[in-house]
């Protein structure tokens, strides 16, 4: 990053509705709370869904005997389910097919490791049990995956892992870097991990408390991994050296509430974005931290960040009762810089999930018709095989907007003309799962995914940067 001396002049706000459709709703069952695209080259199709419910004694259906006062006071237990689906390359109506579910203890965070681990991709997972869990994505029967669990490791007793990263956050990873994870507890305690590769297995190196009430997010930074920092519902930003982590390299109350989400960017160094329940997202120099860069407000607490994998000025914010946002750090004319805000409110809905897709879209190049005098813009379904719409066959869980007047109990009822954008492009495009084609890329057209705790539902969008 040549420099990062001047402010953020300027916050532009639009409403990222009219460049949104909604491809599909899938109804998960549980409430759900996290969401991620697998980042890895050939894999790229395959989303993870994690859910948390609280299920308390008194739900649990009559069995005509009295309960004692111990059954009543019983606390509650928090479940969780494991979804895996994968991206449906014939383009059908319901583009999301469910291939694995798998029930856990209830699950607040997750994310992909960014590089296989002896072989294949590493899925981490942080539950309500206090615990890392590390899952093998393996090829299954009839061309699918499945994730295998691997290692798991108990942080600490009676807490919850709300949060982990991985140290692998930015391309180019060292062979001999060390393969770790950053951890954070409803203690105010991080936990730093390392991973056995050859098992892969966890390994507990350091523990401290970080955070007078919940750590709600630990991550590092991708560029200097000895450094993690972290958000706490004390109100506190805080950096560390993991090699000394007995004091806090700095600490922030830029932020008036709770901290509960941090990103390291993954294409410039030294620029770091944090969000909070005070629904304002900051952006930071690392180098000089008395001051952020930006701060965007967005109407809603900030509970997960990610950056574009591919565009460096792209930042997507999960709003809670707001929806979700996408902030477009854009470099203006002389050195200057510019934030645009962009909205997607999501009425009646708590938005804690959200990611970008890995896979992306490239224009194929103009060929002439197959058969005479026709207009390749007027070809029917009839007379090109790739414009029929196929026969809709989802699984249960799942609903097909394209064809549909509505998304059962998802928020966003789409018109008429939403549902004809919101079909994908069926000719001149091709959707690509690894990194050969990346010049070709038509970053125009940009999917992702969120999930609406309350509402059960997991939310596949096609996003329309034009």
């Amino acid at each position: 990053m040549a420099s990062v001396k001047t402010l953020f002049l300027k916050v532009t706000f639009y409403h990222v509705a009219d460049k949104t459709s909604l491809l599909q709703a899938v109804d998960t069952e549980h409430t759900v709370d996290s969401v991620e695209w697998c980042p890895l080259a050939g894999c790229r199709h395959l989303l993870a869904c994690g859910t948390y419910q609280l299920w308390k004694p008194e739900d649990r259906p009559a069995d005509g005997e009295c309960q004692s006062e111990l059954d009543v006071d019983e606390p509650p237990i928090r479940l969780g389910r494991l979804y895996l689906y994968s991206w449906n390359e014939d383009r059908s109506p319901c583009p999301l097919v469910e291939v694995q579910r798998k029930d856990t203890s209830a699950i607040l965070d997750m994310k992909w490791c960014h590089v296989p681990v002896a072989g294949h991709p590493l899925l981490g997972v942080a539950d309500a049990s206090g615990s890392i869990e590390l899952l093998r994505l393996l090829p299954s029967e009839q061309d699918t995956w499945t994730l295998q669990p691997c290692s798991r490791l108990a942080l600490e007793k009676q807490c919850l892992a709300l949060s982990l990263d991985w140290s692998t956050g930015k391309a180019g990873r060292a062979s001999d870097q060390p393969l770790k994870i950053i951890s954070s507890d409803s203690k105010g305690q991080l936990h730093l991990l390392k991973i056995r590769e050859a098992g892969p297995g966890l390994q507990a190196v350091v523990t401290w408390r970080a955070h007078q009430f919940e750590a709600w997010v630990a991550a590092f930074n991708y560029w200097q991994t000895e450094v993690v920092y972290s958000g706490g519902d004390d109100g506190l930003l805080k950096g560390w050296d993991t090699r000394m982590p007995d004091t806090a390299a700095f600490s922030s109350r830029r932020h008036s509430m709770g901290v509960c989400s941090i990103q390291s960017s993954p294409h410039r160094e030294n620029v770091l974005a944090t969000g909070s329940y005070d629904e304002h997202v900051l952006l930071w120099d690392t180098r000089s931290l008395r001051q952020p860069l930006a701060d965007v407000p967005v109407q809603g607490g900030v509970w997960r960040l990610k950056w574009h994998p591919f565009q460096r000025d792209l930042l997507l914010a999960a709003c809670m009762h707001s929806g979700f946002t996408i902030i477009n750090y854009q470099m203006a004319a002389e050195g200057e810089q510019e934030a645009i805000s962009l909205s997607c409110p999501l009425p009646n809905s708590l938005v804690y999930g959200i990611d970008w897709s890995w896979l992306y879209f490239c224009r194929l190049p103009q060929t002439q018709p197959s058969f005479p005098g026709s207009d390749p813009e007027a070809r029917t379904a009839d007379q090109d095989p790739t414009l029929k719409v196929a026969d809709p066959s989802p699984a249960p869980s799942s609903e097909c907007l394209a064809d549909s007047d509505g998304v059962g109990e998802a928020p966003l009822q789409p018109s008429a003309e939403d549902k004809k954008d919101g079909r994908l492009p069926t000719t001149g495009i091709k959707i690509c799962d690894c990194d050969q084609d990346l010049e070709a890329a038509d970053f125009n057209i940009n999917l992702l995914a969120t999930c609406s705790f309350y509402n059960r539902v997991l939310h596949l969008w096609k996003w329309e940067n034009i």
